[in-house]
């Protein structure tokens, strides 16, 4: 059985050598050449799936080791018979750990004492935004959730869009959908742009195409314009230099990019590839993780509360560091800006969330230790 998989799937062989024969490719450059003997093909968000990609070939099965699936042409995948999985929620507390350290730079900027007096709109409620909301209710902050196809069919407290984008902080979270009773194509148009505030801090971390780029560009050249953070870009890897240089924080669609998240997924695939074939699953994804390079921490009773936390939270890690690679890549030609895209991605170094550190705390309050769980820390009392 020959497995054709995009290179950049960790742990292919620790996973699926039982399984078949392997055959890493290119992602982004994947050809109809590439998997037509293919019998199983395991991709990431970069390749389109589509007629164009199979038809002709053997496949019969199709993974994305992903959330997003706005890649991938289901319907005609189940037209032809061609069985396939996705893996949601496999990264979703990693872009989760990505908006938490996101909100503690800001609070830092705006020289805030308690980074939990933030209001935070939620836009989109499925894995991601559900456990963000999760974490920061824990945390004290007052959050409000935007998902109208949730609001349509359950209970819960919603709010409509407008009001979620008057929070302080609006981050993102949604599918990239063109059709349906709510499109999330530039969600984000000029007119909401144009409502946001000098005050605010606007975050995506879903797909690019949910912000409409050209009026995003226009609205930060205003005098009044808000904080924008983006993880996820139009026209990827192609990204637009002037809109980097425009926002605040850059990073190259890496918010997911956490080793358990990316081992999650490729574990949530394997799993289903083996549901497929009659297989026992075997494996897990906690038999590969290697041990971290910080696996403690330590505060002492004079520590401040949110001083150890913040620090403790970009040990693990700091988007500063990916911001600065992103815009570095951008003082080259543009085919060189593609490549160097692709390559952050690919060559992205191991970062672990915070559940792999321990936290040892001596004489700390019983608000300290709340905040460190909430977090997802190991404690240590």
């Amino acid at each position: 059985m020959l497995i054709v998989a995009d290179e950049n799937i960790p742990l292919l062989d620790s996973f699926f050598e039982d399984v078949g024969c392997i055959q890493r490719v290119s992602g982004r450059a994947m050809t109809p050449e590439d998997v037509r003997q293919a019998d199983i093909l395991l991709v990431r968000s970069v390749t389109p799936v589509n007629r164009a990609l199979l038809e002709g070939s053997r496949v019969k099965f199709v993974g994305t080791a992903t959330i997003g699936t706005d890649h991938v042409d289901k319907e005609w995948l189940a037209a032809r018979g061609i069985a396939f999985c996705a893996a949601p929620g496999c990264n979703a507390n990693s872009v989760v750990e990505y908006v938490l350290s996101v909100l503690s730079l800001y609070a830092e900027r705006r020289g805030l004492e308690d980074w939990s007096s933030l209001s935070v709109g939620i836009v989109g409620v499925g894995n991601v935004g559900g456990e963000l909301a999760r974490k920061l209710g824990r945390l004290g902050f007052s959050v409000k959730l935007c998902d109208p196809p949730r609001a349509t069919e359950e209970e819960g407290e919603f709010v409509e869009l407008e009001e979620a984008l008057a929070c302080d902080v609006v981050t993102l979270h949604t599918p990239l959908t063109t059709s349906g009773d709510y499109p999330t194509h530039q969600l984000i148009d000029e007119s909401r742009l144009a409502r946001l505030r000098a005050d605010q801090l606007l975050i995506n971390t879903s797909r690019g195409g949910v912000i409409d780029e050209a009026a995003l560009l226009r609205r930060l050249a205003a005098a009044d314009a808000p904080t924008v953070v983006l993880d996820v870009w139009q026209d990827e890897p192609g990204i637009n230099p002037e809109l980097v240089d425009q926002t605040w924080l850059a990073t190259p669609h890496i918010a997911g990019y956490s080793l358990e998240g990316k081992v999650q997924g490729t574990e949530m695939v394997y799993q289903a590839v083996c549901r497929y074939l009659g297989l026992p699953t075997r494996k897990k994804a906690g038999q590969f993780l290697p041990e971290p390079a910080l696996s403690k921490l330590a505060f002492t009773s004079s520590a401040d509360e949110l001083g150890a936390v913040v620090t403790a939270m970009r040990c693990c890690y700091d988007p500063r560091g990916d911001d600065a690679a992103l815009r570095r890549s951008m003082r080259l030609s543009a085919a060189e800006r593609r490549e160097a895209f692709d390559r952050l991605r690919r060559d992205y170094p191991v970062r672990r969330e915070f559940s792999s550190v321990k936290i040892q705390l001596k004489g700390s309050s019983r608000s300290s230790q709340d905040t460190f769980k909430s977090l997802g820390f190991k404690l240590k009392i």
